[in-house]
């Protein structure tokens, strides 16, 4: 069974080098517990081994897209052959290294590696010369925006103070009278625009459902993160402004979380597969805990309420689905009131936390038991 978007886009080189949605919101909603089965979409696989940390007695990691899935398995053979501080070297998150650095701890993590993931980094080790989290298109357009948009309208002193974070107050005045300058807006909505980032960032067919301007919505959530959160504690817009992740780091590259990680890595199976075939083939009643990313955003209405049907049907009851809507708004219909619980409540508060900013509603149910 297919997926609506596996005929519109390219699934073949690496869209997303890294995983754009907060592991610690994520985390926190699913609340997994030892024994949990659950299923992840993939992207380059940081949630996916995020939820590893909780012990779960299995992660599914599922994509589309076998060169995600070569970054996801590369990921986890660097969790087993490397020590941390070499894994945030082989990821980008230090800039501290050189290119033969890099492919001396590829080469430690290769005798891991299926021999198709292996065909995919040997035919592109240029991609881990600066880093592989830095190896997809989404990172090539933030890098576009960081080393060419962003001097015309900031200096690199400017950037530097604001990653410094410093107080709510400090924060608001220095947004209200050194950042939010015309010159930024002007930049802000051309470079995320619907047309640039579909060209440059993402893929044209990803927005075949949304209505709007993007980059309006994009600068709300913008102007909460360099505000009503701390810039010194995001490590997501420490990336987009300086191409490390600075002092702070997403939760599966957190020295805290590495030993759980490595230690839980038996219980992860990725898969080149559809959701929907996957819950097809995995028969009901058999799921506790669901990542779905923001795959909802690139589906009509119809076959969203379709994919609700299949993944409600796969769950136990109690089991709990965790998602982002970035500009296409998604939610379970009342139809299905009587068989998903919605959490509007929490989801607003998870949302208000989320370090990775640009997404409009984080979306939380529950399938309500028989």
């Amino acid at each position: 069974m297919k997926s609506e978007v596996q005929d519109r886009a390219d699934f073949l080189a690496i869209r997303y080098a890294q995983v754009w949605e907060d592991a610690d919101v994520l985390l926190d909603a699913l609340n997994i517990q030892p024994g949990d089965t659950c299923v992840s979409i993939a992207s380059a696989g940081d949630n996916a081994l995020a939820m590893l940390a909780r012990s779960p007695k299995k992660v599914y990691a599922l994509d589309l897209n076998p060169a995600q899935l070569a970054c996801l398995e590369l990921r986890a053979a660097a969790y087993r052959a490397l020590e941390h501080r070499d894994l945030l070297v082989l990821i980008g998150s230090r800039p501290e290294t050189t290119i033969a650095h890099r492919r001396r701890l590829y080469q430690s993590c290769r005798e891991l590696l299926s021999s198709e993931a292996k065909s995919f980094w040997d035919a592109n080790d240029v991609l881990i010369d600066n880093g592989i989290g830095s190896a997809g298109k989404f990172e090539r357009y933030f890098a576009l925006f960081r080393k060419v948009a962003l001097p015309l309208v900031h200096s690199r002193s400017k950037v530097e103070v604001l990653l410094k974070g410093g107080t709510l107050e400090e924060r608001q005045l220095f947004y209200s009278k050194k950042w939010d300058s015309w010159r930024w807006r002007l930049l802000f909505n051309f470079f995320f625009s619907r047309t640039v980032m579909g060209h440059m960032g993402r893929d044209p067919s990803f927005f075949r459902y949304v209505e709007g301007s993007v980059a309006d919505r994009i600068l709300t959530r913008t102007r909460h993160a360099l505000v009503e959160l701390n810039p010194a504690e995001n490590p997501y817009l420490h990336w987009i402004l300086t191409g490390t992740h600075g002092y702070a780091l997403p939760f599966a590259l957190r020295e805290e979380n590495f030993a759980a990680i490595r230690s839980n890595l038996d219980r992860l199976e990725w898969r080149c597969q559809p959701l929907e075939s996957f819950l097809q083939d995995v028969g009901p009643s058999s799921i506790d805990a669901y990542n779905l990313s923001d795959i909802f955003e690139y589906m009509s209405e119809e076959n969203y309420h379709r994919l609700l049907e299949q993944l409600t049907k796969a769950a136990r009851p109690g089991a709990r689905l965790a998602y982002w809507n970035m500009l296409a708004p998604r939610s379970r219909p009342d139809s299905m009131a009587a068989r998903i619980r919605s959490h509007p409540k929490r989801s607003l508060e998870l949302l208000s936390q989320d370090k990775a900013f640009f997404y409009s509603a984080f979306v939380l149910e529950e399938i309500i038991p028989a």
